[in-house]
């Protein structure tokens, strides 16, 4: 360095000042959980996490080529969490606990009469 010497830089001043928002180890149990059930079934097959500012969203997929047909986000609104499920930009559903939120994907058996032809 010649003479001189290094001057040390907190990061802190250099980030910006929106938190990332992450999942917590319980909530991404439930959602590999849920992502699982879902590839033994073979609907799903591939999935990806990704972390914003304020934002966190879980997104899975058909095939690794198109687009999340389903992605579940996390976010902070007054400082308490908010879980959405979104297909696209439609919102199909919003709670305050992740797993309210995932009740969405639990399937309703119905029962469907055979109809003679």
């Amino acid at each position: 360095m010649s003479g001189k010497s290094a001057t040390v830089l907190p990061l802190q001043n250099y980030r910006g000042r929106s938190q990332t928002l992450y999942f917590s180890r319980n909530e991404l149990n439930q959602l590999l959980g849920l992502y699982s059930r879902n590839v033994a079934r073979g609907v799903w097959r591939d999935y990806a996490i990704d972390h914003r500012a304020g934002l966190a969203m879980f997104s899975v997929f058909r095939h690794t080529q198109e687009g999340a047909i389903y992605t579940i986000a996390k976010s902070t609104i007054g400082g308490t969490p908010q879980f959405t499920v979104l297909c696209g930009r439609q919102r199909l559903n919003a709670a305050a606990t992740l797993g309210e939120a995932l009740d969405y994907f639990r399937s309703n058996l119905m029962l469907v009469s055979s109809a003679k032809l």
